[in-house]
């Protein structure tokens, strides 16, 4: 009785242990068959609150179609808001994986605060060239900090059907640049450009950052800023103050008090012929003009000088450096490198051109006219904006005020050349 008692307990011990081990490669089975149907979940903080049907309907479609087992969610704040939006998301740990980059100094700060993972050891950033990725970059380059996604080409925007009125051809040096000027300007018909000084910007963005690497030979004047071998009093420098002088007379009565909006409108509505601006207007421009649009690049300074454009380093992505989804966020940020993704953001947001070294199909005919400068010109970055606007007054608003004050006539282009150098000399330690 005894024995068989002992048979039944050892009976009961093994059809446990089967049991158990049934029960365990059922477990084994169906996490196996559950695992892919893990998604990780990524948000995306941006300024680019006009961009969030792009991103819904194109971009993040063609990622998940590539990396099904990945959630990601744009979720942009109002571009007033974002910098202090995400500071505030950063301290709180309540900051999405991904993080879109403003150029040079803000990025820099979110890096060096801890907020932004180095990611220069990551695949993909091969097919981008130093001086996209200085951009997001330490100033030595020992660490990046964020992939490059777009940049905006600087140039002017012409009235197609004016200039076949007027019989004009494209501008392409600065002679000729003049010439179209007076030639519009003496038959009456039309404002020969359209750009007022109230808002200050434009006069530095879309004027001097705009004709003036022409004069000081693009990279090789900037960086010499920054090394202290250039110097605003140079030719090239005070060349373009002085061009800036010369526009006055082609910018219509009343530029004084007239906003960047004021000068959309002149220029949409076909009052004007001749826009200075860049590859960002072109989405609204296109839908507010009844009229052809064509583009050109900043005129050379000479029939044998060589032609520049600003190509400006604009948006990039980076990893926080917080970010609960490593994994999937370096999928993400590879992903942005790839030539898909290249070709997928220049079409989908006509005019911010992909920073990649990728071959790429440009649909949008207004765009492809600036993408094609690309291979005519130099390209540069915006003068001031990489360490030169580290002072106080910042000297990338400061240029505003110089710039605007030259083409309204209160100040030389001589002295507003020494205030800009003034300016560099009292804080810039040079390397």
């Amino acid at each position: 009785m005894l024995r068989f008692a002992a048979e039944e307990e050892i009976m009961k011990v093994a059809t446990n242990k089967n049991i158990a081990s049934g029960l365990l490669l059922a477990g084994v089975t169906c996490a196996g068959f559950l695992a892919p149907l893990y998604a990780a979940d990524l948000s995306i903080e941006s300024w680019r609150t006009d961009d969030q049907a792009i991103w819904d309907e194109k971009i993040l479609p063609a990622f998940k179609a590539a990396y099904p087992d990945i959630n990601v969610s744009f979720a942009p704040s109002k571009p007033t808001e974002y910098d202090a939006s995400l500071n505030a998301k950063l301290e709180g740990g309540t900051a999405g994986d991904l993080i879109t980059c403003r150029p040079f100094d803000r990025a820099l700060k979110l890096y060096e605060q801890g907020h932004l993972a180095d990611i220069k050891g990551m695949s993909g950033l091969e097919n981008f060239s130093d001086v996209a990725k200085a951009a997001w970059s330490t100033d030595n380059g020992d660490a990046t900090f964020c992939v490059p996604m777009a940049a905006v080409i600087h140039g002017f925007m012409y009235n197609k059907d004016a200039f076949a009125e007027l019989g004009l051809e494209v501008p392409k040096t600065e002679e000729e640049f003049y010439s179209v000027l007076d030639k519009i300007k003496e038959d009456g018909s039309y404002i020969p450009m359209a750009m007022g000084t109230k808002d200050q910007w434009e006069a530095a963005t879309m004027g001097y950052s705009n004709i003036g690497p022409a004069y000081w030979n693009g990279e090789e004047g900037r960086l010499g800023l920054i090394d202290g071998s250039a110097s605003f009093s140079d030719e090239g420098f005070l060349k373009a103050f002085e061009q800036m002088a010369k526009w006055k007379d082609y910018l219509g009565d009343g530029y004084q008090a007239q906003t960047y909006t004021d000068s959309q409108n002149l220029f949409t509505l076909g009052r004007a012929a001749i826009y200075p601006t860049g590859s960002w207007e072109i989405t609204g421009f296109q839908q507010n003009s009844d009229f052809e649009l064509g583009a050109f690049a900043p005129p050379k300074a000479s029939a044998d000088s060589k032609c520049y454009i600003s190509d400006h380093t604009d948006i990039g992505i980076g990893m926080n450096a917080n970010a609960k989804e490593n994994d999937a966020a370096m999928k993400f940020l590879e992903w942005a490198a790839s030539a898909e993704f290249a070709d997928l953001l220049t079409n989908a947001s006509p005019g911010f051109f992909s920073l990649s070294t990728h071959e790429i199909n440009v649909e949008n005919p207004l765009a492809k006219e600036f993408f094609e400068m690309r291979a005519e010109c130099d390209p540069t970055i915006r003068l001031t904006y990489q360490i030169l606007s580290r002072g106080e007054p910042v000297l990338s608003n400061h240029m505003w005020v110089l710039n605007a004050n030259v083409i309204n006539g209160t100040m030389t282009p001589a002295e507003a050349a020494a205030e800009a150098q003034e300016n560099i000399d009292t804080w810039h330690k040079k390397p």
